[in-house]
């Protein structure tokens, strides 16, 4: 570089025609400076400092949820097969009773729905199975127990009994489980600001009032509403269409955008009351992908027979309509539909045969008889009683309630 101070200054001069200061490409003009364009960049920031604070609440909830949620599942896979290829599946809905009325043994399955959903077709289907209903209950580690109500089989052997029971009755695959304690509804109708049903008709229960029409229900009251039966004209039929009726508001509270705030109660809820073998991924492809679903909604329940069997009420479904509600569940899993060939359908045929049951006459069943497992005989020393297994001992028992004998075995509800 050139030391000579006479030719730095003679370059200056000649070049002064730039206006090159020291700085002065990295500096505005003074005139940039407008008040509109500060006003406009002051904005800016405001806005980019809110997406930032909503994207981190975001990623705060999305990964407080996945942690719940896996925390809870039985399943460590990331996402299922069937819904991350967006197939048709199967979710058993099981409300257990357990703490309720002072009940501290793993209680029965109060609510029992088997929910559909075929995203191809845009559909869905929720079949309530009534508590009372006559099945092979399936899951019994010591097989002691043949034909018991279907909501014994939780008690017997939990979700898993359950879904087996279910699936050999209705000859149906099902892919997954929900179970909430029904401790749960009560809370979780309260994180979502309450819900809006049709009331059916008038009636009290629990210290609650109910009228016929819209009400607006808040978390006690929506207990009393789904557990009220004996007041019911309809029975547990009615009581069934009333817990469909609230699941379904709750669903709907649940995607509004009000109920986001309210997540962490949720999440505390569903730490605390809810089992399931979804994962989080299995969920939050649920929402995505079968969204649709909903839109097509059919509602349904397995209508059963009243019967008498050894002194006890209990509910006997008709071949025609085990196989009707296994056509409509087959038929949204885009299954081929098939005759049902299980141990149900084998004792109605023993009981048509011997027993000449006429299935349009509506007075209760009193000679409706269970048949041994693997026999055309009735339960031995009982003319009408609940069948058992050759091969169990007489001692077997379950925790329930109430029982009844019938020759060396006994039968306990």
């Amino acid at each position: 570089m050139d030391q000579n101070p006479k030719r730095r200054e003679e370059y200056r001069v000649r070049h002064s025609s730039l206006n090159l200061h020291r700085n002065r490409a990295f500096a505005a003009e003074s005139t940039v400076y407008k008040s509109g364009n500060m006003f406009a960049r002051f904005i800016g920031v405001v806005a980019l400092v809110v997406i930032c604070f909503g994207v981190a609440w975001a990623a705060h909830m999305y990964f407080t949820i996945h942690s719940a949620v896996d925390g809870k599942s039985d399943s460590n896979v990331p996402a299922s097969g069937k819904i991350a290829n967006r197939q048709p599946i199967s979710v058993l809905v099981l409300g257990v009773d357990q703490g309720i009325e002072g009940r501290h043994d793993r209680g029965n399955s109060d609510t029992m729905i088997l929910a559909t959903a075929n995203p191809q077709k845009n559909s869905a289907t929720m079949t309530s199975i009534p508590r009372d209903t006559l099945a092979d209950i399936k899951g019994d580690p010591g097989d002691k127990y043949f034909m018991f109500r279907v909501n014994s089989a939780y008690e017997i052997g939990g979700s898993q009994a359950s879904m087996k029971t279910v699936s050999s009755m209705l000859n149906v695959p099902i892919d997954y489980y929900l179970e909430v304690n029904m401790k749960a509804l009560r809370s979780l109708v309260n994180a979502v600001g309450g819900v809006d049903v049709n009331v059916p008709f008038d009636f009290s229960y629990d210290w609650c009032d109910f009228h016929k029409g819209k009400q607006h229900l808040n978390g006690r009251h929506a207990v009393a509403y789904v557990r009220m039966r004996k007041e019911d004209p309809r029975g547990d039929y009615g009581r069934q269409l009333r817990q469909r009726q609230v699941i379904e508001a709750i669903m709907t509270k649940a995607r509004s955008v009000n109920t986001i705030s309210n997540y962490r109660k949720l999440i505390d809820i569903f730490n605390k009351y809810v089992k399931t073998n979804l994962t989080f991924n299995d969920m939050l492809s649920l929402v995505l992908n079968y969204r649709g679903c909903a839109k097509n909604l059919k509602s349904g329940y397995i209508q059963g027979h009243d019967a008498w069997i050894d002194g006890s009420s209990i509910q006997v479904a008709s071949t025609k309509e085990l196989q009707k509600i296994s056509n409509r569940i087959r038929k949204n899993l885009g299954l081929e539909t098939e005759t049902l060939d299980n141990e149900e359908i084998r004792q109605n045929d023993l009981n048509d045969q011997n027993s000449h049951i006429k299935w349009d006459d509506p007075q209760a069943f009193t000679n409706y008889r269970i048949y041994d497992q693997n026999s055309d005989k009735p339960a031995s020393g009982s003319s009408s009683g609940y069948g058992k297994n050759p091969d169990a001992s007489s001692s077997s028992s379950s925790s329930s309630s109430s029982s009844s004998s019938s020759g060396g075995w006994k039968f306990q509800w």
